[in-house]
């Protein structure tokens, strides 16, 4: 009874929510949401900087996140590549000067807090020429005004940047009375013309009045309470910046620091001075409104304005706008269309899975719909990542985040389990199972930030490993078993793993080696195949005959085996190969190789282990050895169990090895050579017991063969700011937002994959002399972008 209502069950889900009501609903979603977003933030006063500068909250204890942009941590060196040649100017009391040491502190962190109370401290940074001043004026008077009429007065000794703020003491000295609160109002405003003459060559922040704890507070300040702060708080905001003179001329909020002190300022060691963590937001909110506008970091989208379009990005704009014209001008004269199967190769592994019927070539008009598709699509990314309309937010590790959803997902998993249609060892269902999960664990990983925990880092290490070892294994099985080596199988391989990153290079005006893993496959496969290709060809129909070619394929992977530990051991030689032109532009990062190094170094051996495994179960199994039948032990059942004890002691013991890992750098160190032990055990643990193989996880299946689309995609629609931060959707609802996401997402991964089979039938054609015209088009068009890449950062 309980299975058959396990059964109605999904046949109920899957009758009501295909695929394609799934993407039906999701193009509704992201047109709703960008509409809102759009005039959210063009009609409702949606500026990054105000919201940095205005309001935020804590994730965990210490890191500060603003309302809908992401902030950058500042080091050192960028603040002082920022503020070079600048002088900064800190006004006011006791409060303003902790913020000064803040601020100077990122500049310096040496720097100790060894300046008299109640004078003028300077500070001035030799190797960048930055100048910061804390200049004491405990009151809003007319010292204070003095000083800011006399920066107008001598506009060549002026700040380029002025930092605000005094209440407590008017309060503290007056006993907080009505008339001093009058007087600090008026004051304010007698200041506020020259201030806003400051604004229109400098920046100027008026500091709001932080939070006090009036339990903490000695008897002396007991007059100072929250509602005076909220007040005089009151008082500034009104004064200032009522001029509508000029409205960009203004002067500048700080709240942030109030905001975060309110969650703080019991921690105050007196009622009255903020806690460190808190004294350090604020002067970080300050770091990130002065410097992103200038430096423009990644993971600080507050303060950044949209970046102008490349001369790649009107480029891919002006070839999907052309796909668009021509379709339409075809679908105006009703060009006929026909239908078409659509076969779904994988491309990580080598496995094919051949369409029921003949695949039909798309017509023109078919093609040029795909590629209209795509652009939309493209669009889709570009407002995500590149536009300035949805928010970013940071990522914030906490072990919830991370392992709550995993069992949710592998919850999701068994209940989808269904008997496989084939029992043999890594059939098709049972890899895309196995990369279907894997990918969905690779993608909490990297949404919930978990590479800060270094025991969950090393078991996602092992997953991309795992990845490379179904590359090896899979792409050696083909060539192995089949011994098709033909240019069109080349390049049906090359485009279904490249065209999206090629598509997205242009789009989202990133690098090849930005989206790392795909050049990684790219190159295993072509080493894949240069290995089986070059003579001698040893394929199994060959060395079916005579043993011998076995040991000469030995060989053939030994030679591979000296081949990588020759790039592994010298770093210089791997460099001066990958460093000549025009190779050095497919693996450089900002000019250097070293992160293609980096990621090719980490698993260098996945890529031989799976080639060798798949060598050596096919061999067994074409010698009968094994046992494949549905429910039946692989081997004997001794041998089996022996197999399966050792691999569960071997998986469990590197779980523990991974999770007493202290030092990222030492356990990479490690990893090449011990990951393969894990891969193995799972293999075996999977494969062995002859009901395991006899079942699998359509859910993690139907993931798996959109696994690469996946891998891709969340770089820039579920993730943002090339993975730095979080999309957000839905602000305000964490939850509802990665509901939100995922499902557009998904369903923009799931549709990409189809596109992309599609047009490979167009852009690679079975007929050599087609094929061969359509490389050198490519050919062609590639040294075009090469040419432009080139001019363009000749220009910068």
């Amino acid at each position: 009874m309980a299975v058959l209502a396990y059964s109605l069950g999904k046949r109920e889900i899957n009758q009501y929510f295909s695929i394609k009501n799934a993407k039906l609903l999701s193009l509704v979603a992201v047109i709703l949401l960008t509409v809102v977003h759009s005039a959210t933030r063009y009609y409702g006063g949606g500026d990054t900087c105000d919201w940095l500068l205005s309001s935020g909250r804590f994730l965990g204890n210490s890191v500060w996140q603003p309302y809908g942009c992401m902030m950058h941590k500042y080091k050192s060196i960028e603040a002082k590549t920022c503020l070079n040649n600048k002088r900064i100017a800190f006004i006011g009391d006791s409060r303003i000067r902790q913020l000064f040491y803040a601020f100077i502190k990122i500049i310096n962190p040496d720097t100790k807090e060894d300046g008299n109370k109640h004078e003028n401290i300077p500070f001035a940074d030799r190797e960048s020429s930055v100048n910061v001043d804390f200049l004491w004026y405990a009151e809003v008077n007319n010292s204070m005004k003095e000083q800011v009429t006399a920066w107008v007065e001598r506009p060549f000794n002026k700040p380029d940047v002025i930092i605000m703020g005094a209440a407590t003491w008017s309060i503290k000295l007056h006993s907080g009375s009505s008339e001093t609160l009058l007087q600090y109002k008026a004051n304010l405003t007698s200041m506020a013309a020259p201030l806003e003459k400051l604004t229109e060559h400098s920046e100027v922040y008026w500091v709001l009045q932080d939070p006090v704890y009036e339990e903490l507070l000695s008897d002396n300040r007991k007059m100072i309470t929250n509602e005076q702060i909220d007040q005089y708080n009151a008082a500034a905001v009104s004064a200032l910046n009522n001029s509508k003179r000029n409205s960009k001329a203004r002067v500048k909020f700080l709240e942030a620091s109030r905001q975060a002190a309110m969650e703080t300022i019991t921690q105050s060691v007196d009622g009255l001075h903020l806690p460190e963590s808190t004294r350090n937001v604020g002067a970080m909110v300050l770091m990130n409104s002065i410097c992103n506008k200038i430096l423009k970091p990644i993971d600080g989208s507050c303060c950044q304005s949209v970046p102008p379009l490349s001369i790649l990005q009107k480029l891919a704009a002006g070839l999907f706008l052309a796909a668009g014209i021509c379709f339409l001008v075809l679908h105006a004269l009703g060009y006929s269309k026909h239908r078409k199967s659509r076969p779904v190769s994988d491309v990580e592994s080598g496995e094919e899975k051949k369409p029921p019927i003949a695949a039909v070539p798309l017509n023109l008009k078919e093609a040029l719909q795909s590629a209209c598709k795509m652009g939309l699509i493209m669009l889709y990314f570009y407002l995500c990542d590149r536009a300035d309309i949805f928010m970013k937010e940071q990522k914030f590790y906490t072990h919830s985040t991370f392992f709550i959803p995993l069992i949710y997902i592998f919850v999701l998993g068994i209940f989808y389990s269904e008997n496989s249609k084939e029992t043999k060892l890594l059939n098709r269902e049972q890899t895309d199972e196995w990369k279907g999960w894997m990918q969905l664990v690779i993608l909490i990983y990297h949404i919930s930030g978990a590479s800060a925990f270094i025991p969950v880092y090393m078991h996602v290490r092992v997953l991309v490993a795992a990845y490379l070892f179904q590359t090896g294994y899979g792409h050696f099985s083909f060539f192995w078993l089949k011994g098709d080596f033909g240019l069109y199988r080349v390049c049906q391989v090359l485009f279904r793993l490249n065209f999206l990153v090629v598509v997205l290079c242009l789009v989202m005006d990133r690098p090849y080696q930005f989206y790392y893993f795909v050049p990684l496959v790219t190159f295993w496969f072509v080493v894949i195949y240069a290995t089986m290709a070059m003579w001698p060809q040893i394929l199994q129909i060959k060395a079916n005959g005579n043993r011998f070619w076995h040991l000469a394929l030995l060989l053939k992977l030994l030679g591979l085996l000296v081949f990588i530990c020759c790039f592994a051991y010298s770093q210089e030689f791997f460099e001066s190969v990958f460093s000549f032109w025009p190779i050095s532009k497919l693996f450089e990062l900002q000019g250097s190789i070293h992160e293609w190094w980096f990621r090719w170094k980490l698993d260098r051996f996945a890529v031989i282990h799976g080639m060798l495994f798949a060598f050596v179960y096919l061999v067994l199994q074409k010698c009968q050895i094994l046992s494949e039948g549905k429910g039946e032990p692989i081997f004997s059942n001794r041998i089996s169990n022996c197999l399966l004890f050792v691999s569960v002691v071997s998986f469990i013991t590197y779980s523990i090895w991974a999770s007493s890992c202290k030092n990222k750098t030492e356990c990479n160190e490690m990893h090449p050579y011990i990951s393969v032990v894990q891969i193995l055990a799972f293999v075996l643990i999977r494969n062995i017991p002859g009901y395991a193989r006899s079942l699998y996880s359509s859910f993690f299946a139907w993931f798996g063969k959109i696994s690469l689309e996946l891998f891709i995609c969340q770089y820039h629609i579920w993730l943002a700011a090339d993975t730095k931060g979080i999309l957000v959707l839905i602000p305000g609802n964490p939850s509802l937002n990665i509901i939100i996401s995922t499902f557009v997402f998904v369903c923009v991964a799931h549709e990409i994959s189809q596109i992309t089979n599609d047009l490979a039938q167009v852009a690679i054609p079975k007929e050599n002399g087609a094929l061969i015209k359509r490389m050198l088009a490519a050919v062609v068009f590639f040294g075009l972008v090469f040419f432009l890449s080139k001019s363009r950062q000749a220009g910068y």
